[in-house]
């Protein structure tokens, strides 16, 4: 399991990205992070940008309450969810974690 901070309705932890992979998905998690696979190039944003997409859709959640708060040009980001329940929201992220690891 990774680390998760709670801070008032939202969630935050850390994701480990490799940018130009030949596919997107979550990965499990590996070091403390939640890994996550993108097919963009770390240039000009898309790479973010892909990371937020593939982020809501695997929790199944609006990309709107993904941001990412530290780490916007690192392999390593700090991510944040404004969700109504942090505690479905986080069942939701262990349970992705152990159907991908």
């Amino acid at each position: 399991m990774i680390p998760v901070r709670r801070d008032g309705g939202a969630l935050s932890f850390e994701v480990a990205v490799q940018p130009r992979s030949s596919k997107a998905a979550v990965e499990g998690a590996r070091g403390g992070a939640l890994r996550v696979r993108l097919t963009s190039p770390p240039v000009d944003g898309a790479a973010n940008k892909q990371c937020v997409e593939v982020l809501a859709k695997a929790l199944r959640i609006p990309k709107s309450t993904v941001e990412i708060v530290s780490g916007a040009s690192s392999r390593r980001k700090r991510i944040r969810i404004d969700c109504g329940d942090p505690s479905a929201l986080e069942s939701q992220l262990a349970s992705l974690i152990e159907k991908t690891s």
